[in-house]
């Protein structure tokens, strides 16, 4: 390093944020395998199967188009945001006007910068989830606002404990970010806790942020939050279709809300991107069309399939699951021997050389936990199945 660089130091944020778990665990990763170890990765919720033939031919008819490849609308394309609101209505019964209450973002952790930057000043406060998506936490706190963690329960089937909620100063939250089907643990979505949540946001000007990707894996009963009324006024949802749709890389998601919440994000949105590919939009707003049978097919019955293995796992592990949890892991109860998870996985990675994710990185509720993916072929769960069971059977 020179002498100037030696005078360089990064901005303060850096210092309220690691690398993220993964990002610095499959480097490890990488090195087993460059030393032929042949490492089975569980870890990581990333969808290993193809969007719809439909999506990918729209995707390659119009990257042909000489007039394709513009910046296009950061509000994004008219058939984009009327495809989102057909979906709403037809999968959950909710009404959106796709000119104005409709936002696409380029995944939900770009939506999760936008709103709060546009509803949190430095110093308020956020509520959040434990355990929950780190990004929450993370991108709050580069942000400069305030965690106030709530805490999830498996005893109460990990929602939200409104009597707690209550007893606490709420003085300074802006955001609440919750996650049904929640992520890690599974837990569904229940039409009591969207009644209370919106309920909840009414009383103390708080604006609920439900962060909804898994609705469709594993799960009989799609729920909105924007399904129980007024929750448009106070409430905003984000959807993704990384998961639902087989398309993590394509980077398209959307948020929901008032036009008025929609317009505050916008104004954030257009400062920061220039709108997605034209045939990224336009082949998205296709996959939003594919039919139940598509979800069932490429979709439900895979993951099911795959859902099998985990749960052998899980009991040659020796670690407690709810077997009505929904989403594309399993979320399960460490035994007592061990001091935390990491202990049990690191075991796992380094004797079975399977690679699962500890629970504790979603937060402290999560210590005595760990989640198995279901991205992985039957043929990959089936192998690190046996390989655990040497070591641990």
């Amino acid at each position: 390093m020179g002498n100037n660089q030696n005078k360089i130091v990064p901005a303060d944020r850096l210092q309220t944020v690691s690398e993220y778990y993964f990002s610095r665990k499959l480097k490890e990763v990488a090195q087993m395998n460059a030393e032929g170890k042949d490492v089975i990765s569980l870890a990581i919720g990333s969808p290993d199967m193809p969007p719809s033939d439909k999506t990918i031919d729209t995707l390659c008819q119009v990257a042909k188009m000489p007039d394709a490849h513009g910046y296009q609308p950061t509000m994004g394309t008219p058939e984009l945001r009327e495809a989102m609101a057909d979906f709403y209505k037809r999968w959950y019964d909710v009404t959106l006007d796709p000119k104005t209450e409709i936002q696409p973002l380029i995944g939900s952790k770009e939506g999760i910068l936008h709103v709060t930057l546009a509803f949190v000043n430095p110093g308020d406060e956020v509520l959040v989830p434990n355990p929950g998506y780190p990004t929450y936490t993370s991108l709050s706190k580069i942000l400069g606002a305030k965690v106030v963690n709530y805490d999830l329960m498996e005893n109460n089937g990990w929602q939200p404990d409104f009597d707690a909620l209550e007893a606490m100063d709420l003085s300074r939250v802006k955001l609440m970010w919750t996650n049904y089907p929640n992520m890690p643990t599974g837990g569904n979505a229940r039409r009591e806790t969207y009644e209370q949540l919106v309920a909840f946001a009414q009383k103390h000007g708080i604006v609920v942020v439900n962060d909804n990707p898994y609705s469709f894996i594993l799960n009989d009963n799609p729920m909105s939050l924007l399904q129980i009324p007024g929750a448009k006024d106070c409430c905003i949802e984000f959807n993704s279709m990384s998961k639902s749709h087989n398309m993590p890389g394509w980077r398209v998601g959307m948020c929901a809300s008032n036009a008025t919440f929609i317009s505050w994000i916008l104004k954030i949105k257009s400062n920061i991107d220039s709108g997605t590919f034209r045939g990224v939009q336009l082949a998205a707003a296709e996959a939003y069309r594919n039919d139940a049978q598509w979800h069932k097919h490429a979709n439900i019955e895979v993951y099911a399939a795959r859902r099998n293995y985990a749960e052998q796992i899980m009991d040659v592990l020796g670690c407690t699951y709810d077997k009505q949890q929904v989403g594309m892991f399993l979320w399960g109860r460490i035994p007592s021997q061990y001091n935390n998870a990491e202990q049990l996985t690191e075991k796992v990675l380094h004797e079975a050389r399977v690679f699962i994710t500890p629970g504790f990185i979603f937060g402290s509720n999560g210590e005595r936990y760990l989640r198995i993916s279901l991205c992985a072929k039957e043929e990959k769960m089936q192998e690190a199945l046996n390989r655990i069971k040497k070591v641990f059977a």
